[in-house]
């Protein structure tokens, strides 16, 4: 299969900077960033860069989502294990997103743009860096460094995997100290996998814009495996005017983010407060919960999803993970009932699992062979899956056999 990577290769589109052009004196028809662009440039001891600024105020809306974080974050900081997410004022959270020269994140690429947004009082303050010129990184990174000077917490998306490491090298290749070693990081793709794998087939932050946050980007965007090559074009041409929708696509992706982080902040804090629309991420919210150890919160956002009307499948496997925290909490009738509600639709770990409680908790050996002989019924049927026979048939006949010998000896 043609790798993303090939298919950029294709286009003509550089894996890294090694081999970027220099840039071309402009000519007086040709439009330079600043003509395109409503930004300025800025004089740092490191050199002149181009910026722009835009202030947002902070209950500005994306989509159904304020900026503004209105929503605890104990939970997503001990999802993330990272205690200074609840603790830091919102004030100290910069939300950060880069656009490169390549995909590879190796020594020989560069972030060309970069995004980051705070919040300064009641305003979002959304800046960007933008290297007309590779001789301008050092520039770029000092006053991104500046700029987070004030910050405790980093937010990204795909940030830990790229972003992070990318800048993190580019700082080293400077000589510059980076300033994102001592932030509390928080990657959302991470987190938005979890709560929306079952239910979106994509999780990239645009489709999360669109089915989460419910709202679309305009005509001015730039499709994000595109914009390295919108980028190599400038530097060869000197012709800014295509680097406007990249400009605007950095913009949207920061904004997003805040949106994001506010939207899934809220519905984690009181996730059965109504905010929660869906019964496949109140369920996603259940294994979130189960697997941070809440187990009352997320047995009550089992329950929630089974009311809604959730597709066979996951109706089925959402039953069966209940049934289990029910069995883990030592909570047998509700557990029962369950596994006697499955095991009417032949679902085959039910009838073993009743064998399992009639042998062990219950001392009932003739239920027990009961439910044994049941669960080989299933899967010598011919519609049984292959893989069901090969994983159950040995143990479950080892188990049956056992069962009669017990039964056998009794007087």
């Amino acid at each position: 299969m043609t790798s993303l990577s090939d298919k950029l290769q294709s286009l003509g589109v550089k894996l890294g900077a090694r081999d970027l052009p220099p840039t071309r004196p402009r000519r007086r028809e040709q439009c330079g960033v600043e003509q395109v662009i409503p930004g300025r440039f800025r004089t740092t001891p490191q050199g002149e860069l181009f910026v722009v600024e835009r202030q947002y105020p902070a209950d500005h809306r994306h989509g159904r989502a304020e900026l503004r974080l209105t929503g605890s974050l104990h939970m997503i900081a001990e999802w993330a294990g990272e205690r200074r997410l609840a603790d830091a004022p919102p004030t100290t959270f910069a939300f950060l997103d880069t656009e490169t020269t390549g995909l590879s994140g190796g020594t020989g690429t560069y972030a060309f743009l970069i995004g980051v947004g705070r919040f300064e009082g009641d305003q979002f303050h959304l800046i960007q860096y933008f290297m007309r010129d590779p001789l301008e990184e050092p520039a770029q990174l000092a006053a991104l460094a500046d700029f987070l000077r004030p910050c405790e917490v980093l937010v990204t998306f795909n940030g830990k995997a790229f972003d992070v490491p990318l800048l993190n090298t580019r700082y080293i290749t400077n000589g510059i100290t980076s300033p994102l070693a001592a932030l509390a990081q928080l990657d959302l793709l991470p987190l938005a996998r979890r709560l929306w794998r079952d239910r979106l087939p994509s999780r990239a932050l645009g489709q999360l814009e669109v089915h989460i946050l419910q709202t679309v980007r305009t005509h001015d965007d730039v499709p994000g495996w595109l914009i390295p090559t919108v980028y190599f074009d400038y530097l060869r041409s000197g012709d800014a005017r295509p680097l406007g929708g990249v400009f605007y696509h950095n913009a949207m992706d920061v904004l997003a983010m805040a949106g994001l982080l506010n939207h899934i902040s809220q519905q984690l804090a009181d996730p059965l407060g109504g905010r929660v629309e869906h019964g496949l991420d109140l369920v996603a919210m259940a294994k979130l919960f189960e697997a941070l150890s809440h187990f009352e919160q997320a047995v009550q956002l089992y329950l929630a999803g089974l009311d809604e009307d959730l597709p066979e499948e996951n109706y089925w496997d959402t039953l069966q993970r209940l049934s289990f925290l029910h069995k883990r909490q030592g909570n047998w009738p509700a557990a029962i009932k369950l596994w006697q509600q499955a095991a009417a639709e032949k679902q085959l770990y039910a009838h073993v699992e009743l064998a399992k409680f009639y042998e062990h908790q219950a001392r009932d050996l003739r239920q027990a062979a009961h439910w044994t002989q049941s669960a080989l019924t299933i899967i010598g049927h011919p519609n049984c899956p292959r893989s069901a026979r090969r994983q159950w048939r040995s143990a479950l006949e080892h188990r049956l056999a056992r069962l009669q010998r017990k039964l056998n000896r009794r007087p």
